[in-house]
């Protein structure tokens, strides 16, 4: 029980996620986006996520990035109170993108 509570699960290999087919959507703004990204990555700036479904395959895991982590987050919630329901925090673009090399 503890362990759950705390994140100290089981740890999630985003590599084999994207392997599997995964997508990566990065809730960074248009500009973040711009300057550095996930290769392979879709940008859709939280603000716009809500707006934005139809373009998020549901048969697909998903996993969220954007600067830290704070709002991908947010989009994990989102899409997962939208009945999408395999939903990753994936955290800083920067740091994923260390996960998946």
């Amino acid at each position: 029980m503890f362990r759950k509570l705390f994140g100290l699960g089981p740890k999630t290999d985003y590599a084999q996620l994207v392997k599997d087919g995964a997508q990566i959507i990065d809730v960074r703004t248009k500009g973040e986006y711009q300057t550095g990204h996930v290769k392979g990555s879709v940008n859709i700036p939280l603000n716009e996520l809500s707006s934005r479904l139809a373009k998020i395959k549901k048969d697909k895991a998903i996993i969220t990035c954007c600067a830290s982590g704070m709002r991908s987050a947010s989009a994990k919630s989102i899409l997962k109170s939208k009945g999408f329901t395999e939903v990753h925090n994936g955290g800083g673009w920067m740091s994923l993108q260390c996960k998946l090399s």
